[in-house]
This record gives C-alpha cells, structure tokens and sequence, in this order.
C-alpha cells in the first residue's frame, strides 16, 4: 500500500470505529472490524472515494456480525450491556463527540431491540448524518425502503430516550455526591437521590458477581447499593467520561473491577449501569495505559 492509500484510510479510521462501535456495541469488535475493512482497503485498487467505500464496508461487516451477536446475547450469562469505552481524553478512538445521547449505554442499549438493518440506518443519519439516497446506497436497498427503515429505528427508540442529560461538571459532581453516599451506607442520601422507579443493571457475564436481571424500585436499589459497603475498604473510584457520559472507574485492590455509568433526570438517579465482567474491561483498561 502506497503512503497516500495508507494515509486516505488512517484519515477515516476514527469514523469507521464510531460506526462499528455504535452497530456493535463492542469496542473489540469493533477494532476488528476496522482492521478487516483496512486489509480490503489494501486490496482494493480501484479509484473510489475512501468515505464512501469504507463506510459500506464497515456497515456491511457490521451487519454480519449482528446476526451472530443476537443468537451469542440469547446466550449470555445474566444481562447483557454494550462494552464501556473511555471517551473526551487523549486516548479517546473517536471522533469529537458532538451527540453524547447516540453513544450513550442507554441509546447502545435501546439499538438492540432494532433489527439490524434498522440499527444501521439509524446510526449512519443519526450519528453520521447521511442522507436516505446515501444510507440507500451503503445497504443495497432503495431509498424508500431506507426510509421505512428509519422511521421504524425512530419509533422504537422515541418513547425511551434520556429524559435529562447533565453537564459534564454536574454530572460528576452528583456522581460523587452518590458514590460518597453508597459507600458511607447513607440510606438517607441514597433514598433521597434515587427515583421512585429506579432501576439498577449490572453486566458480569459470569465471570463477576452480579445480579442476574434488574433491580427495580428505590428500596430494592438501596439495599443492592448498600452490599458495596462490605467491600468499602477495598475500593477506590476514579471519575471517567464513558460513552460521552460521566461514569465511575471501581477498583477493588487497586485493580480495575468495574464502570459504572449513572443517568439522572435532573439530581435524581433513575438508572444504573455496571460493567463489571473482565472481558468487557479489557479495552479501558488498554486504554488506560
């Protein structure tokens, strides 16, 4: 490969792994997935537009990959939630994050109820902003049928979108104020910073503790919370950016045991989401270094 080829596609690299990453929901995946599209690249010596070209073959890539990735998550030990990605820093493999909501745990989470060629039109006008004759074209279809697609991907996304986001600064700022509480054992702070219908997931794989389905509800989520103290000794927390969102980096013996992302609708918690399965933690931890 020439050094202008190689240099086209490391221009692109970035936004290819938003794509993978956002149709994927994983990190590693996804760097597979860019490293095939690079091979392609090398192969391929005709004269087309690098954007065009590796964005239908990342998009196609993804696709195939859904279809085993939704029979793998039938199987999967206990829930399932998208691989945590440290964003905003310097070792962020994104691009400027301009829609912190479409790279949020909770959008990644909603985009696998879609089917994944509506995961695709979704995330490509959405995220990318490619119009329905370009999305028509990356997927073989027609530009009608790009269209229904999306209006599907809109109407089973609309109802469940982030009810409130909050700034970077008030989000760690509540982030501490709840973590000082968690590990304190503050019943009374937890109670008055949880939502009435609070839901609480966590993502081990069977490979960590963790619970099997949701936590629902303000006094289940307390007591969920309040089993931490046990461990209070032994942990250490750091703020991250994750997904675009603030989040919680945990430490159990100075080793990087989970993620913890929080969403509140203005100062109440109203979901948690814990990544604590070591599988899934490999790419921050990578990142990290």
């Amino acid at each position: 490969m020439t050094p202008e080829r190689l240099a086209r596609f490391e221009a692109n690299r970035r936004r290819l792994f938003g794509v993978a990453y956002r149709l994927l929901g994983e990190a590693s995946a996804a760097e597979d997935v860019v490293q095939d599209a690079y091979l392609r690249w090398e192969r391929c010596d005709t004269a087309v537009s690098p954007e065009a070209w590796l964005t239908t073959v990342v998009t196609h890539l993804c696709l195939d990959r859904l279809t085993s990735a939704r029979a793998r998550r039938e199987r999967y030990v206990g829930t399932w939630l998208p691989e945590p990605i440290l964003t905003g820093g310097p070792h962020d493999p994104l691009e400027a994050v301009t829609q912190r909501e479409l790279l949020s745990m909770g959008m990644l989470v909603l985009l696998e109820r879609l089917t994944p060629p509506e995961r695709a039109v979704f995330v490509l006008r959405e995220a990318f902003g490619h119009s329905h004759r370009e999305i028509a074209e990356i997927l073989g279809v027609t530009e009608p049928h790009a269209r229904q697609l999306y209006r599907r991907a809109q109407r089973h996304v609309a109802e469940e979108r982030t009810r409130f986001t909050p700034s970077p600064e008030q989000g760690e700022v509540l982030l501490r104020r709840f973590m000082a509480a968690t590990l304190a054992g503050d019943v009374a702070a937890l109670e008055r910073m949880l939502a009435d219908d609070v839901v609480a997931w966590a993502d081990g794989g069977g490979k960590a503790p963790a619970t099997r389905g949701p936590v629902t509800g303000r006094e289940q989520v307390v007591r969920h919370l309040l089993a931490l103290t046990r461990y209070a000794s032994r942990i250490g927390f750091e703020p991250e950016t994750v997904n675009g969102q603030p989040a919680l980096a945990f430490y159990l013996d100075d080793r990087l045991a989970g993620v913890t992302v929080v969403e509140f609708d203005h100062d109440r918690v109203v979901t948690i989401r814990a990544v604590a399965n070591p599988d899934k933690l490999a790419y921050v931890a990578k990142q990290k270094i």
